[in-house]
């Protein structure tokens, strides 16, 4: 399980455990929070194509399908 620190999520870099449309690595390029700090809303973009893609953040969180970083 990665440990998700939802105030750095924007900006951090993911690898894809099992790569989406032959993409691997990801960058979180959008992160909105609600009034009380909670995210509603979460964006990552693929480095190779530029494509975006909504995301659940917990998402991250399962480490059989994401992992921190670039790798």
């Amino acid at each position: 399980m990665n440990i998700i620190n939802p105030k750095k999520l924007l900006h951090s870099k993911w690898t894809a455990v099992r790569p989406i449309n032959k993409e691997k690595h990801f960058v979180v390029t959008v992160v909105k929070f609600d009034e009380e700090g909670c995210i509603v809303h979460c964006e990552i973009e693929a480095v190779i194509t530029n494509r975006t893609e909504s995301i659940a953040w917990q998402n991250l969180k399962n480490s059989s399908e994401w992992q921190q970083g670039w790798k």
